[in-house]
């Protein structure tokens, strides 16, 4: 299964910013997690959702919603996974 790290930011305390990335097969499986680099222990650090657009027959581009629940800046890595 093929992984890797899409890209990396920074958020603000308490903000939300949504990042795009485009040109994925759209015949592919692919699973996304966002992950804090930034190490708070006792809650969640962010939280994340995507939207999909077929950009074309071939390709689909992922919308990448990340909301930082801290009152701190945060650290963190988009990831992927493609399974099919």
């Amino acid at each position: 299964m093929p992984t890797g790290v899409q890209f990396r930011g920074t958020l603000a305390p308490n903000q939300t910013q949504r990042w795009f990335t485009y040109n994925w097969s759209a015949v592919q499986h692919v699973l996304w997690e966002v992950v804090p680099d930034t190490a708070r222990p006792g809650a969640a650090e962010v939280s994340w959702s995507v939207g999909i657009e077929r950009a074309d027959p071939a390709h689909v581009t992922y919308w990448i919603t990340i909301n930082n629940l801290t009152n701190a800046s945060v650290q963190f890595e988009a990831r992927y996974a493609i399974v099919a």
